[in-house]
């Protein structure tokens, strides 16, 4: 993928992510847990749901950046459950990579050990926002890889969004829309992102106090 096209591609995308961070049409809540709350709606990019997890840390959103930002030996695989590697596969400018996770099994080994190849833009906005935005892409360097099932992230992402008033606050908004692929039955993935989400607010929390206190 070369520059011009990997450019236009996650624009297309981040203006998605923040078209569902703007619509608040049609959500429907399936899970509040600890301040957290997760929604779902439809997909109109695959048969499947795009949900929508929304929650307040105590901590800045550069802090909150700091652990969720995309980056080979960040944070984020020291402390989410379900990554187990994150690796970059090219960077294309100091904002847009192509990435590779690896997740572990998941639901009582139900969902097996995924992978997912991604085209990941991040992007700043001047009220202090700082988002994430990625889709799935093919790469040459990234076959699929035995004991991994490829599975299909849609446009998603997050925005760690400043609280006015409360600069050590954060409001994190996540959109998940992924393809688990393989043969599962709907009712283990549509049981599964809403818990895996509300864990993951959990997670963050607490290492966000770990790497950051």
């Amino acid at each position: 993928m070369d520059l011009a096209e990997a450019a236009r591609v996650s624009e297309t995308v981040a203006e998605k992510v923040l078209q569902y961070r703007r619509d608040a049409s049609g959500w429907k809540i399936c899970r509040e847990s600890n301040g957290v709350s997760v929604s779902w709606r439809p997909s109109v990019e695959f048969p499947g749901n795009l949900y929508r997890g929304e929650g307040i840390l105590c901590a800045t959103p550069e802090e909150v950046w700091d652990c969720v930002k995309p980056a080979a030996g960040g944070l984020r695989e020291k402390w989410d459950e379900n990554v187990t590697s994150f690796e970059i596969i090219q960077s294309i400018t100091d904002t847009l990579c192509i990435s590779r996770t690896s997740t572990p099994s998941a639901a009582m080994k139900l969902i097996s050990p995924r992978d997912f190849v991604d085209l990941v833009l991040v992007k700043r906005y001047e009220d202090g926002t700082i988002s994430s935005n990625a889709t799935h892409v093919e790469h040459p360097l990234c076959p699929p890889k035995p004991g991994f099932v490829r599975g299909f992230n849609h446009p998603c992402g997050c925005f760690c969004e400043p609280l006015p008033g409360e600069p050590n606050k954060t409001n994190l908004v996540t959109f998940f829309q992924t393809d688990l692929s393989g043969y599962l039955p709907q009712s283990v993935v549509d049981s599964f992102f809403p818990r895996s989400m509300t864990s993951f607010y959990a997670n963050l929390q607490k290492a966000v106090k770990k790497f950051h206190d």
